[in-house]
């Protein structure tokens, strides 16, 4: 790869691991959009995980339609700098995958949960994201632009 090229697999790992928050791009059965930010932990780049209530919209939505769109991006850059991964994928219920979410939130500053809290008739479920496309913000191109990369 010369001075010039970005490794765009790089780049999108570097904004996964780097940042705690994802924007969840959900629907309800109608098709009305939601969306809402999520603290997310990783188990690789092909999964996401987080807890949330099940009564959230954003819960209640994913029980009726599990595809998801998902953005990870950096609001502290400069007009003109922006960083973003966008995905999408289909969402579970996964409250089995509680170490995963607990090893990767630790990684990024957050406690960890017991099952006490998290499972069915609990305050919190585990959500697991299998992301099936991942596009960048490519930061090589003149234009607003996307490009498929495989994490």
């Amino acid at each position: 790869m010369g001075e010039d090229q970005i490794d765009l697999t790089a780049y999108a790992r570097d904004m996964l691991d780097e940042n705690k928050y994802v924007v969840l791009g959900t629907a309800d059965g109608d098709g009305v959009p939601w969306v809402s930010p999520v603290f997310y932990a990783l188990d690789g780049y092909s999964t996401l995980l987080w807890l949330s209530d099940p009564g959230t919209r954003h819960s209640r939505n994913i029980a009726v339609q599990p595809r998801v769109s998902l953005v990870v991006f950096d609001s502290t850059v400069p007009i003109g700098g922006a960083k973003a991964v966008y995905m999408s994928g289909t969402v579970t219920i996964d409250d089995g995958r509680l170490d995963a979410y607990n090893r990767g939130g630790l990684a990024k500053g957050a406690s960890a949960f017991g099952p006490e809290k998290v499972g069915e008739g609990r305050p919190f479920r585990l959500y697991s994201a299998t992301i099936t496309e991942h596009w960048v913000l490519d930061p090589t191109l003149p234009r607003d632009a996307r490009t498929a990369v495989s994490p």
